[in-house]
């Protein structure tokens, strides 16, 4: 494994795909992934290594069918991983299942790196059962120009968390739900007047990196029924744009927010800890907030109340109605892919174990012993999460009205193009003039003026 994973470093181990000893009947599969005993993603690597390959192996024996599979592992950074699936992919090489980022899979399918599940396997893959416990929102990761490319792995969603302690003491409900921005905007006024130092942390500036672009303009672009990118379109300064960047305004520059805390390294992480001391009121995050970082026993900002402490709720559409697709409330949502390789040599027998691994009985064993996740399976979600009331909302509430990142190459130069815009408001620019720079900016990125949305 240690070698494999040196070669993967290196770029050289290019692992073929399908690979056949000459051993008559037997089908050799390969599976791959970035996590390695030992190190990143340890035990993801030991649930495939340990549990999926031996159960498929028996359960392929038991329909007379002589399988092997190897674990093809990697414990490398992020984009050294995508860089070494991308030249094994391009020299028609590589496992015949493999994991990639949501965010990749708009630029593999345009390279033709990775191809339609349905060219690829054929029409068991439209027909695999499991689409059915997956809501229409979660395999929209795994889409692209409309057919789907892969099956999603797990996913995540945004709400907004707020302190019961703190609302309590400014006449606010427990059971807070915001219908509109305006009411969340009275929210955080309520709190102020009752002494809290930050009644609302929304992400915003470049510091904050993708934080801010997850946790916050994204959403609120939904909020107000825009779309980044739509039928090959980008948004430029379109007013969804200018409303969301007018809440920021409204936030930071009403002295509901933290300017500063935008602007610095550790920012973020700041954020985290007010939260836990009770010095931010509302704050926009994913699930991994209640499950990383205020979790009692080992977040990063221990909250020992938090349970007791601690609500959350669905982000709302600027107004009712008004968010994209016409909702009422609106989320983002990341995750991962596994797909087939086009160049499997035994594509059919590939997809088995691909859906093999996110059976009921796979996704139960790897959720178990405290690595509860959300998985995009709802019949799975209902089981494992109970016991997890933020976990079972985000999959009941959330992910159904979620939206993703657009799954192509220029994506990050985009998201960092709204990062300069939410900080240029931040730093006291209005909506309009920080929605023409990044318009200027984004056409630059995405090739022209042709390339964006009048």
């Amino acid at each position: 494994m240690a070698v494999v994973a040196a070669l993967a470093i290196s770029g050289l181990g290019l692992v073929a795909c399908g690979e056949s000893s000459g051993s008559g009947d037997t089908i050799e599969l390969t599976i791959a992934q970035n996590a390695i005993a030992g190190g990143k993603n340890a035990r993801s690597a030991g649930h495939l290594a340990d549990w999926v390959i031996p159960k498929f192996v028996e359960a392929q024996k038991a329909k007379g069918k002589d399988v092997t599979v190897k674990f093809v592992p990697s414990g490398v950074d992020d984009e050294q991983y995508k860089t070494k699936l991308s030249l094994d992919l391009k020299s028609g090489k590589g496992a015949d299942v493999i994991d990639i980022d949501g965010i990749w899979a708009g630029e593999f399918a345009e390279a033709g790196y990775i191809k339609p599940l349905a060219d690829v396997v054929g029409p068991e893959a439209e027909s695999w059962d499991g689409w059915a416990q997956i809501p229409e929102a979660v395999q929209g990761l795994a889409t692209y120009n409309d057919k789907k490319y892969a099956l999603p792995v797990g996913t995540d969603g945004r709400v907004l968390y707020f302190n019961k302690t703190l609302f309590g003491k400014a006449g606010l409900p427990a059971d807070w739900q915001p219908k509109s921005w305006q009411e969340v905007l009275d929210a955080g006024a309520k709190l102020k007047s009752s002494g809290v130092p930050v009644p609302i942390q929304i992400n915003a500036g470049t510091a904050m990196g993708e934080a801010t672009s997850m946790q916050g303009v994204l959403p609120l672009l939904a909020g107000a029924g825009g779309e980044l990118q739509r039928d090959s379109k980008w948004i430029g300064a379109a007013q969804p744009l200018k409303d969301a960047l007018g809440l920021y305004q409204k936030i930071y520059g009403g002295g509901l927010g933290d300017p500063k805390l935008q602007q610095e390294a550790k920012g973020r992480d700041k954020s985290f800890q007010q939260f836990a001391e009770g010095k931010i009121g509302i704050l926009m995050e994913g699930d991994y907030f209640w499950r990383g970082v205020v979790n009692p026993t080992d977040g990063v900002a221990k909250m020992a109340d938090r349970d007791e402490v601690v609500g959350y709720t669905k982000i709302p559409a600027m107004e009712p109605g008004k968010g994209v697709r016409g909702q009422d409330f609106v989320s983002m949502s990341g995750g991962a892919l596994r797909t087939v390789n086009p160049n499997s040599k035994h594509p059919k027998e590939a997809f088995e174990l691909l859906a093999f691994t996110l059976s009921p009985e796979a996704l139960k064993e790897e959720t178990k012993d405290g690595n509860v996740r959300i998985t995009p399976r709802t019949d799975v979600n209902k089981e494992i999460l109970a016991g997890q009331p933020l976990l079972t909302y985000i999959s009941d509430e959330v992910l159904p009205l979620t939206a993703f990142r657009p799954p192509v190459a220029v994506y990050p130069q985009v998201s960092a193009a709204l990062q300069e815009a939410t900080a240029a408001v931040v730093s006291g620019k209005t909506p309009d003039e920080a929605a023409a720079d990044y318009q200027r900016k984004l056409e630059g990125i995405v090739g022209g003026a042709g390339n964006i949305a009048s």
